[in-house]
């Protein structure tokens, strides 16, 4: 089977992109912390990989790709969505689990939300794995955290003291997709491939979607699922959120983003960027090795999207190894350095024509 394989890497210059909440024991009682993992090095912040999925999919609803978000349905504890992913494409591409409610109060939440008319009936649990996987984004190297103090005073009598921690990181990433798994939606009676109960499988049916019986599957047209993954990494291009936005503005869009299509889901390009202090630094060693073990399993070109002004002594490092008598120089014309935008675009691109990775 084939992966979209992928590496991000995100400067976060001062930032506080995910956060934990009140920190106990602090000087002020009103102190927020960021989120990081601490080791005997030190200090490594990370972003949350639930709260990464959540930047993505609200980039994916607020652009201009066409992208059909799931409806969300909210009882007393709990929330869902649809779980429809031959309608809505991130049920589809980011996975489900949704139980049929015994209470009255399902209903009546579906009423509230005014999207009643749009809930499919469920009769038992449906449950989709996510084709779309995603690693927590940490810091390639450790770094200090600064507490910054402030004080609300606009207002007569003391002021109010109040604080919260910021870090300046470059935050790394994988992610993979599944290919074979966009758009063909299950109905095996197991956790996370009942993926169609028995409502709908007759949509399937009614949507004359490919019937896989030997898989116990039914898939959508290949054109539709290409506009799906499409739009997933235009997205991931345009990669907007995060917390302390009006404090730390952060562009989290992908400063460096390695992509590939891969045989198998094993990460290729796990360990390419080291650190040199707390500064990112291309493993060109690592890469050689990594391009040649697994030259085989590279079924497209490799796209190293990577902005101009963002390390550009490391970037100049890769130009001067694809060219001329360079370590990678055998590698020229499969290597593409270009923005992440076009990297995106240009994956997709080749993805468009080579159908047969959507198998």
């Amino acid at each position: 089977m084939s992966f979209i394989t992928g590496l991000i890497l995100i400067d976060a210059p001062a930032s506080a992109l995910n956060n934990l909440g009140n920190m106990p024991g602090s000087m002020t009682e009103n102190v927020v912390g960021v989120k990081f993992i601490p080791t005997r090095e030190g200090n490594y912040p990370y972003v949350s990989a639930q709260a990464f999925r959540y930047w993505l999919r609200t980039t994916l609803e607020q652009g201009n790709w066409g992208w059909k978000a799931a409806p969300i349905f909210r009882e007393a504890k709990i929330a869902y969505t649809d779980a429809n992913p031959i309608l809505y494409w991130d049920d589809d591409l980011f996975g489900y689990m949704r139980a049929p409610s015994k209470k009255t109060e399902a209903a009546n939440a579906r009423e509230t939300s005014g999207l009643v008319a749009e809930a499919t009936p469920t009769a038992e649990t449906v449950t989709r794995i996510s084709p779309f996987r995603v690693s927590t984004l940490v810091s390639v190297a450790p770094v200090r955290l600064v507490e910054d103090f402030g004080t609300m005073s606009r207002h007569e009598g003391d002021p109010v003291p109040h604080g919260h921690q910021f870090y300046r990181a470059a935050l790394q990433g994988l992610f993979s997709l599944d290919l074979h798994a966009v758009g063909t939606f299950t109905y095996i009676q197991r956790t996370g491939y009942l993926n169609l109960d028995e409502e709908r499988c007759k949509l399937a049916v009614e949507k004359k979607l490919e019937h896989l019986e030997k898989e116990k599957a039914y898939r959508l047209p290949l054109k539709e699922r290409v506009t799906r993954v499409r739009a997933l990494l235009e997205g991931l291009a345009e990669l907007s959120g995060g917390a302390k936005q009006t404090l730390h503005y952060t562009d989290v869009s992908p400063d460096i983003l390695v992509l590939a299509v891969t045989r198998g889901g094993n990460h290729v390009f796990g360990h390419i960027i080291g650190a040199q202090g707390e500064r990112p630094v291309l493993n060109l060693p690592a890469l050689r090795e990594a391009l040649d073990v697994n030259r085989e399993g590279l079924l497209s070109d490799v796209y190293v999207g990577w902005v101009r002004g963002y390390l550009d002594a490391e970037r100049e490092k890769l130009e001067t190894a694809l060219g001329e008598g360079g370590v990678l120089s055998d590698w020229n014309g499969r290597i593409h350095l270009i923005h992440p935008r076009e990297a995106c675009q240009r994956l997709a691109q080749e993805l468009e024509a080579h159908p047969d990775w959507m198998q």
